[in-house]
């Protein structure tokens, strides 16, 4: 259920299980064209409208490049913009680390000392430190503060005015919760120490310092086409959610940006962060498995940092590999169901094994079949149930009325699903918040086949007691045999 709702809304933050193989292969350098023959195929077998992607060993970039189009019709190429969504987490930590470096912040310091307008209606936030912030250990939640506030805000000042009535879920320090406000807070800091807005420092701070010319937070300097939701198996053109994009979220780049920004997450190529810094920030916090802005999965015998990211049109992932110096990214301009970034970069992964990558795709197809053909089902059985809702009401005629009422109430329980959707969705996503708007996005084949189903149970049951006719005595007195006017004779 976690690989079908990502991303639901995510969506859930790493996919995939560890790979139990007992030993790496050893490290080989893919060719060029076997990386463009693996996408080609890739995008085939999944159906996705278009994506990039890029591979680098060492100070390299191995093989930068794109398949198929994007919303206007243009090709997808290895300079086409992208939102990486949470894959910016990983950029706002880094920024957060320069700073670290020049003495002007202390990670274990409390985030108040530079910020004075972080404050929150729980006493605890005075104590959360940067690197609680950065390694989502802060106690901030979904669940505690007001996510919708948050969004309607216009500046990195005002989203923090909006986390003032606001409670920690736990005692900061105590446990790890993904949460975007804690990134969100940290492109605050940022601002604050710096100087300048946030997307000014990042791109002196991290695009400037790493030649990622493409690269900038927000819509204002470089502006990605619309991108796709997989609409029962149909691509759809939709705008972007409206939301607030800071430090959480906020990155638009390309594949070959991307592939500047692993060289230097691997520490090779230009210096953005001292080595001390590069390591803290891959270093998972106790317990947790979580860094500041990476987390860890073991592929094929491989330690790999990865990070994914979804923002209802656009999802991303990336990864590097320590020990061999690999990274990799894919990007994608559509969001579904299921997420397909992580099993194609998986599959590049294979390729600097020296492995034959299997293709991936043909889950979100079948996922989304599924749930038109549940869809359909549902109509047609809410046809049938208006149709006979009279022979139905006949039968319940003279049955004890909660009898009854337990038979209507059969047919709401889509409706109930339906309209606590948003609620056991964020609870599947581990308390992420989760609004109807969002429902509207890549999880819209689930919200659809749920409207339907609720509709079909309505029409059903209110056909159902429209024809229920009130009960007489004469219906619930018991039957008795017709006597004749002679005595004595029945």
């Amino acid at each position: 259920m976690r690989r079908i709702l990502l991303t639901v809304l995510a969506f859930s933050l790493f996919l995939a299980s560890p790979d139990t193989a007992l030993g790496a292969a050893p490290a080989v350098e893919p060719t060029p064209a076997a990386i463009d023959r693996y996408l080609r195929e890739a995008r085939d077998s999944t159906g996705l409208p278009g994506l990039s992607a890029v591979v680098t060993r060492g100070d390299r970039i191995v093989h930068a490049t794109g398949t198929g189009h994007d919303a206007s019709g243009r090709p997808v190429t290895a300079d086409t913009p992208m939102r990486v969504a949470s894959v910016s987490k990983s950029f706002t930590a880094a920024a957060v680390m320069t700073m670290v470096d020049e003495g002007r912040v202390a990670l274990d310091r409390p985030v108040a000392a530079y910020l004075p307008e972080f404050r929150m209606a729980d006493p605890r936030a005075g104590r959360i430190t940067v690197r609680q912030l950065l390694n989502q250990t802060s106690g901030l939640s979904d669940r505690t503060v007001d996510i919708a506030a948050t969004q309607r805000a216009t500046s990195l000042a005002g989203y923090l005015r909006a986390l003032r009535a606001g409670t920690l879920a736990a005692e900061p320090g105590a446990r790890y919760e993904y949460c975007n406000v804690n990134y969100d807070v940290a492109a605050r800091l940022v601002e604050a120490v710096d100087g300048r807005d946030f997307a000014g420092a990042m791109s002196a701070r991290v695009f400037g310092r790493l030649g990622m010319k493409a690269s900038a937070v927000g819509d204002r300097v470089v502006r990605p086409a619309d991108g796709f939701i997989s609409l029962y198996g149909a691509w759809v053109s939709r705008a972007e959610l409206p939301g607030f994009r800071g430090g959480a979220g906020g990155i638009v780049t390309t594949a070959g940006d991307m592939g500047r920004w692993l060289i230097g997450q691997t520490g090779h190529g230009p210096r953005m962060v001292t080595p001390k810094s590069l390591a803290a920030m891959h270093e998972h916090a106790p317990g947790t498995g979580y860094a500041m802005g990476w987390g860890e999965q073991v592929v094929a015998g491989h330690r790999l940092l990865v990070h994914s990211g979804n923002l209802f049109t656009y999802t991303a992932v990336q990864a590097i590999d320590p020990a061999t110096g690999s990274g990799f990214a894919v990007l994608t301009n559509s969001a579904s169901l299921y997420d397909d970034t992580y099993d194609i970069l998986l599959g590049l992964v294979a390729l600097a094994d020296g492995r034959r990558p299997a293709a991936p795709g043909g889950t979100r197809q079948l996922t989304e079949l599924a749930l038109g053909l549940i869809a359909l089902t549902a109509f047609g059985l809410g046809v049938l149930g208006v149709r006979r809702s009279g022979r139905w009401a006949r039968r319940r005629a003279g049955r004890a009325w909660w009898r009854t009422a337990f038979r209507l109430a059969g047919g709401l329980v889509p409706a109930a699903v339906l309209a606590t959707c948003p609620q056991w969705v964020s609870l599947l996503m581990n308390g992420r918040a989760v609004t109807w708007a969002q429902l509207t996005y890549f999880p819209a084949p689930l919200a659809i086949t749920l409207a339907v189903a609720a509709t079909a149970g309505l029409a059903t049951a209110a056909a159902r007691l429209a024809r229920l006719r009130p009960v007489s005595i004469a219906d619930t007195r018991p039957a008795v045999p017709e006597v004749s006017g002679r005595a004595g004779r029945t």
